[in-house]
């Protein structure tokens, strides 16, 4: 069983460019076969898999490029940009994300270190926000056994809940384990503070809001959020609302709309922190996006 088995297995159910979603809630396919520019984009606890070509994620100005070699794992929401820059279709870019279920992975790693405290010890210089991790044999197993159930809908069923819970397994024990289970263990009081952020966008929420709902001072809160996400808490909010903002603009809302829906109250604001951010205002990103499209 090796990855080219899987990729097989996907370049068979994807002939064409796209992202498909499949039986297997979570599970989408993708193949993509242009150029695509590293663009915002707010990443969901996931892990993605490549099994041809190679692409790009962006955090806090450090480049991550990931390929056939090394899976990624982002064990928290981010605010990141993301493209395949090399993509094309003499090399498309080939592979699959698998959406990580935040109580289950929390489940095994607890279950983990109640086994084994010497793995919660483990953990504790693990501060990473993305993590890169080669595909050992555990991975590649559990993945392949994942997507063959794709090929029976009563599998994928019945079968599906327990090898996506093999495959969270695989990871946890990976090289990635420990930024995965320093996210998901005991003491995540990071991932849950994004949690609380991210379902309030459009909400003034302080450092001080955040830090007092997981019980912490302002300057543990400071000096731990920035540990474990690369930014302080200011700038993961400010690249939250704006990463989230350009993505409902590329999707058909007007500039002033997104603005709005994550907590703008002055257009005139939103603008110059844009730019900022990006480099050209919103609605020349508006205009460059819609026809690169």
């Amino acid at each position: 069983m090796n990855k080219e088995q899987i990729k097989q297995l996907i370049d068979r159910r994807l002939p064409e460019a796209g992202l498909v979603d499949t039986a297997l809630g979570g599970v989408q396919l993708f193949r993509v076969c242009k150029a695509v520019p590293c663009v915002p984009a707010v990443y969901e606890p996931t892990i993605v898999a490549i099994v041809s070509g190679a692409k790009e994620a962006v955090l806090d100005g450090e480049h991550h490029v990931y390929d056939s070699s090394r899976y990624l794992l982002c064990p928290m929401t981010l605010p990141i940009e993301a493209g395949s820059p090399q993509a094309s279709a003499d090399n498309p870019l080939l592979g699959v994300t698998i959406s990580l279920d935040p109580r289950l992975m929390r489940e095994i790693a607890m279950e983990m270190e109640s086994i084994s405290p010497a793995v919660r010890r483990s953990d504790a210089s693990s501060s990473q926000a993305l993590a890169l991790s080669p595909w050992d044999a555990n991975f590649t197993q559990a993945l392949f056994r994942l997507l063959e159930l794709l090929d029976s809908p009563m599998d994928s069923a019945v079968l599906g809940p327990g090898r996506l819970r093999e495959l969270y397994y695989a990871v946890l024990r990976g090289e990635a384990g420990a930024v995965a289970r320093r996210a998901f263990g005991v003491g995540n009081e990071i991932a849950r503070t994004i949690d609380y952020l991210s379902s309030r966008l459009n909400e003034p929420v302080t450092i001080d809001d955040m830090a007092a709902h997981v019980g912490m001072s302002r300057a543990v809160f400071h000096r731990r959020f920035k540990e474990a996400t690369t930014l302080s808490p200011i700038q993961f909010v400010k690249s939250m609302r704006l990463n989230t903002a350009a993505m409902k603009i590329a999707s058909g809302r007007t500039v002033s709309e997104a603005a709005w829906d994550v907590g703008y109250q002055s257009p005139s604001q939103f603008s110059r922190e844009f730019k900022r951010m990006y480099g050209q205002s919103p609605r020349v990103w508006t205009q460059l996006s819609v026809g690169s499209a």
